[in-house]
C-alpha cells in the first residue's frame, strides 16, 4: 500500500531559517543578553563567557551555543500522574494543553469576567481532565482567595489533586519552586523517579528584548538540576519589544531561546528544554497584544520550524482568542490557530480555553476548543489508503439503488474516517429549533454541567501521597499568613498532618 502522507506546513525557506539562526547567534555574541541572576552569572563565568560586570550583560560565543545544543535532548518523554501513560514531546508529535495563568474567568451566565476562586480551579481542572483532546493539563487559573505568595504552588496543588494528566506550570517567585518540586516528588515517590518520568513542564519567560530576570533564570537552573523540562517562552511584541518585521522578531525569538537553553545546559548537561514562546503582533492602535492575529500565528509556526531545524522540542501559544466572549471571533481565531499549530507539528500547543489576550479562561470555551483540537488532529492524520484497490471493487457490490449505506465496507471504516463533534450543530433547522435554538456556547455549557455532574474519577484517593500534598500546601499557606486553606467541594479531601 501507498504510505499515508501527513500534511505539514513550513513558512520559511531553508536558507532563511539558516540566516535567522546565524543572526541570532551573532546577536548573542556581539550584543549579548542581560542576566540578573547571580547563580546563572557564575555559570557563565565558569564557562569562560565574556561578561560586562557593570551592565550584567553576557556575550555568548557561537561555539558555546553549539556545544549546548548538542547536549540538549531532541525528544522528551513526559508521563501522567500514574507514571504509566507516556507522551513523546518532539519530532512532529502534537499535544494541546489549555493556556496557563489566567487571572479572570468568563462566567457563562452573566457573560462577564470575574476573579476565580478555589472552587473555580477545581471545576476547571476537572473539566480539562475529562476532555480527551487535551493530552496535558495546565495551571490555567490563578485563585484570588489565597495569598499571592502561594498562588503558583496552590494552582499546582489543585491540579495534582483533581487531574491525572501531566501538567504545564511555572513559578511566580523564586521561593515557589521548592514546594512545587516537593509536591511533584511526593506524587512520583522520589527525586530520581521524577527525573526519570517527568510529570510537569515549567515555563520560563525571558523579558524582551534579551533579558533574563532573577526569577526566570533561577527557574531554568532549578529545573535543569531537578531534571524537570523547561519551556522557554519568548514574548517579543513586533515594533514594541522586538523588531517590527516578522523575520526580525524571529531573530530575537531565537536568540532569547538559545540563551535560555545555554543557561539550562550550563546548570546540567542534558537538561530537557523546549523551544517555545508567546510572541504577539503588537497592535499600536489599541496598545494590545493580539494572540489571534494571523501575524502572531505566523511567528509561532515559523519559530517552531526553526526549533525543529535546531533539533529541539517545540512549543507555542496558539488555539486561543482575543475575543471577550464565546462568539464568532473566538471560534475563528482559535480554529485557525489550532489548525496551523497542528500542521506546523508544534509539540506543545498552549492556549485552548483562553480569551482576552491570555488573561481570561472559559469552561465553555474549553469544551468548544477540545472539539476544535480534535478536528485538527484528524487533519494531520492525513488521508489513508484503507483498501487495495481503493474503491474499484466496491462498485461491483452495488445494487440498482447505488447505495453504500448497507455495505460492510461502510460499517468497517466509517468511524475511523470521520470525527463526530459533540457541541457543533449538524441537525437540520427544524430539529435545531425543536431542541431549544441553543448556541454553541449554550451547548458547551450543557456539556460542562454533565462533565461536572459525573464522578471525579481522576481525584487522588485517600493515601499517604494525598496527605503529604496537604501537609506541604498547608505549611506554605501558614508561611504566607493563611491559617487554613479554602474548603474544597469534595469534603475530607485530605487531612493536614
Amino acid at each position: 500500500m501507498i504510505k499515508t502522507k501527513k500534511p505539514k506546513l513550513e513558512l520559511l525557506s531553508r536558507p532563511l531559517v539558516e540566516k535567522i539562526v546565524r543572526e541570532a547567534m551573532a546577536l548573542l555574541e556581539r550584543r549579548g543578553v542581560f542576566i540578573e541572576n547571580q547563580e546563572a552569572m557564575a555559570l557563565f563565568r565558569e564557562a569562560g563567557a565574556e561578561i560586562d560586570e557593570g551592565s550584567r550583560r553576557v556575550r555568548i560565543r557561537a561555539e558555546l551555543i553549539e556545544e549546548c545544543l548538542s547536549s540538549t535532548p531532541s525528544v522528551i518523554r513526559f508521563y501522567d500522574r500514574s507514571g504509566k501513560t507516556k507522551f513523546l514531546v518532539g519530532r512532529d508529535e502534537v499535544h494541546f494543553d489549555p493556556g496557563s495563568a489566567a487571572t479572570r474567568l468568563l462566567d457563562h451566565t452573566t457573560q462577564s469576567e470575574r476573579k476565580p476562586q478555589t472552587e473555580d480551579l477545581v471545576r476547571w481542572v476537572r473539566v480539562v481532565d475529562a476532555l480527551p483532546q487535551f493530552h496535558f493539563q495546565s495551571t490555567g487559573l490563578i485563585s484570588a482567595d489565597v495569598p499571592e505568595e502561594i498562588a503558583d504552588s496552590y494552582r499546582l496543588f489543585i491540579g495534582l489533586l483533581f487531574s491525572s494528566k501531566p501538567v504545564v506550570t511555572g513559578t511566580f517567585r523564586i521561593e515557589g519552586f521548592r514546594p512545587m518540586y516537593e509536591m511533584l516528588v511526593a506524587v512520583r515517590g522520589s527525586r530520581e523517579k521524577l527525573a526519570a518520568k517527568p510529570l510537569a513542564i515549567f515555563d520560563a519567560c525571558p523579558s524582551p528584548p534579551l533579558k533574563w530576570s532573577n526569577l526566570t533564570a533561577q527557574s531554568l537552573v532549578d529545573c535543569a538540576r531537578a531534571g524537570i523540562p523547561s519551556e522557554l517562552i519568548s514574548m517579543g511584541l513586533t515594533g514594541a519589544t522586538s523588531p517590527v518585521t516578522i523575520a526580525g522578531t524571529l531573530v530575537q525569538h531565537v536568540a532569547e531561546n538559545l540563551s535560555g537553553l545555554v543557561i539550562a545546559q550550563l546548570a546540567r548537561r542534558g537538561a530537557p528544554v523546549i523551544f517555545g514562546g508567546s510572541p504577539a503582533s503588537f497592535d499600536m492602535r489599541f496598545g494590545t497584544t493580539p494572540m489571534g492575529a494571523i501575524e502572531t500565528m505566523m511567528i509561532d509556526v515559523a519559530a517552531a520550524q526553526i526549533g525543529k531545524h535546531l533539533g529541539l522540542p517545540t512549543h507555542a501559544y496558539m488555539a486561543l482568542s482575543d475575543a471577550k466572549i464565546n462568539d464568532s471571533q473566538a471560534g475563528l481565531e482559535t480554529g485557525i490557530g489550532a489548525v496551523l499549530a497542528a500542521l506546523g507539528g508544534i509539540n506543545v500547543v498552549s492556549g485552548p480555553g483562553m480569551l482576552d489576550f491570555e488573561s481570561s479562561q472559559s469552561l465553555e470555551k474549553l469544551v468548544i476548543d477540545d472539539e476544535i483540537c480534535g478536528l485538527a488532529y484528524r487533519l494531520i492524520e492525513g488521508i489513508s489508503e484503507r483498501d487495495d484497490p481503493i474503491a474499484l471493487s466496491l462498485f461491483e457490490d452495488l445494487g440498482a439503488d447505488m447505495n453504500f449505506l448497507t455495505l460492510a465496507h461502510t460499517r468497517r471504516w466509517y468511524r475511523m474516517e470521520h470525527r463526530f463533534p459533540l457541541v457543533s450543530d449538524r441537525q437540520n433547522y427544524d430539529s435545531w429549533v425543536a431542541s431549544g435554538r441553543k448556541s454553541m456556547a449554550d451547548r458547551a455549557a450543557d456539556r460542562v454541567a454533565r462533565l461536572l455532574a459525573a464522578d471525579p474519577e481522576a481525584s487522588l484517593p485517600q493515601t499517604a501521597v494525598l496527605r503529604e500534598l496537604g501537609r506541604i500546601m498547608t505549611a506554605e499557606a501558614k508561611r504566607a499568613g493563611l491559617e487554613k486553606l479554602p474548603p474544597l467541594s469534595i469534603e475530607n479531601k485530605f487531612k493536614a498532618q
